[in-house]
């Protein structure tokens, strides 16, 4: 640890610190060497370095959804058990 460190108190769900911690591990770190390179990053970006959003979709996407959910309900609608089935009939 550097003459200039300090150490930080956060608070965080016991759960969600496991994963956290096996994931790290995983990547070859702890919580604390990657909450690091996370502020590093930050400060090279001058923001949080990742996109922070809702991702709800934009009309054109909820309308796609719908239509969807509706094709799959509408009996007429010939279903595919198996790709095969689904490729030979857009040969024809």
């Amino acid at each position: 640890m550097s003459r200039n460190s300090t150490n930080i108190s956060i608070r965080i769900d016991g759960d969600i610190k496991k994963q956290a911690d096996a994931l790290f591990a995983e990547l070859g770190m702890n919580i604390s060497t990657a909450f690091n390179v996370f502020i590093r990053q930050a400060l090279r970006e001058g923001g949080i370095p990742f996109d922070i959003n809702l991702n709800q979709p934009n009309k054109e996407t909820i309308a796609a959804m719908l239509e969807a959910e509706k094709i799959a309900k509408d009996p007429s609608v010939k279903g595919y058990a198996d790709v095969d089935a689904l490729f030979a009939d857009l040969k024809k």
